[in-house]
């Protein structure tokens, strides 16, 4: 494995930050989450135009222009002998003097990881997730928006810790509202009456790459598609879920709160939308 770190490349073993990184001591940095399939990076542009708008949130100076960071991506996955796979791009404000301020940081640094990545496992793709609703609420557009993919992702973690204990692998996140957001990784979609429903960016979401995709291959299937507000009756009540996000891809969920979805497997819009979607990336 060889890891980019400020223009150089490293072993797993030999790449490290330092530990006065405010990446590391404030989670003062963005990322972004990249698939690649039969080595072709899937919606680059896209990824990389969402990086460069979190920075602009958060007045983070970027250490390469769009175009070189693109072509130091692609470098990354041709030095990695993976054919499909995962890539991990972080900048942090880089490394500074104790004290939040991000004045003591002159230069942003830039890593990016290349691996291996499987969310799921193979029986959920085809059984379908359980998932439950989670008590801890997603961050709110008045604290910081979440359309900003920032290193601090404790608000999500604090989500996952829950569905842990209750033996599922996935967490519905509601806002303060009381209305649908996400899941703590991955955007949410049902299906009703024919129709495919997924929760406005209003109500929390993040403006999710695969997201986008989905939304795109279910309106050429000539299927509607409607951003709402959602709330968890919804979601028991839906004839299907999935879930879709990069590393998820899209994946059934058959139950919420104990409550069958539908009939307690994966619906056929949900089946159709995967074997379009593996389709698409397989192309």
């Amino acid at each position: 494995m060889q890891i980019y770190i400020d223009g150089k490349f490293f072993s797993k073993e030999e790449a490290t930050i330092s530990v006065f990184d405010h990446g590391l001591l404030y989670g003062d940095g963005i990322f972004e989450g990249i698939r690649f399939y039969g080595r072709k990076i899937f919606c680059l542009e896209a990824h990389i135009k969402r990086l460069y708008h979190s920075a602009k949130a958060l007045q983070l100076g970027m250490p390469l222009e769009p175009q070189q960071l693109q072509e130091t991506i692609c470098e990354c996955v041709k030095r990695n002998d993976l054919t499909d796979g995962y890539i991990r791009v972080i900048v942090t404000r880089g490394k500074g003097s104790l004290g939040l301020s991000p004045k003591s940081c002159p230069q942003a640094s830039l890593i990016i990881i290349v691996a291996e990545i499987a969310l799921y496992s193979p029986e959920a793709y085809q059984k379908g997730l359980s998932i439950i609703t989670c008590a801890t609420r997603r961050m709110t557009h008045g604290a910081l928006s979440p359309q900003i993919k920032s290193l601090n992702y404790l608000n999500n973690i604090m989500a996952k810790q829950e569905t842990l204990r209750a033996g599922v692998e996935e967490g519905l996140m509601l806002n303060e509202q009381g209305f649908v957001s996400e899941c703590t990784s991955d955007n949410i979609f049902i299906v009703r009456e024919g129709k495919v429903i997924t929760p406005s960016l209003g109500a929390g979401a993040l403006a999710g790459i695969t997201r986008a995709v989905v939304i795109e291959l279910a309106r050429s299937l000539e299927l509607v598609v409607e951003e709402a507000l959602l709330t968890c009756y919804d979601i028991y009540t839906a004839q299907e879920c999935f879930l879709t996000g990069t590393a998820a891809e899209i994946i059934p969920v058959v139950k919420l709160d104990e409550r069958l979805i539908g009939t307690g497997a994966p619906g056929p819009i949900t089946q159709r939308l995967i074997e379009t979607f593996r389709t698409l990336v397989a192309a």
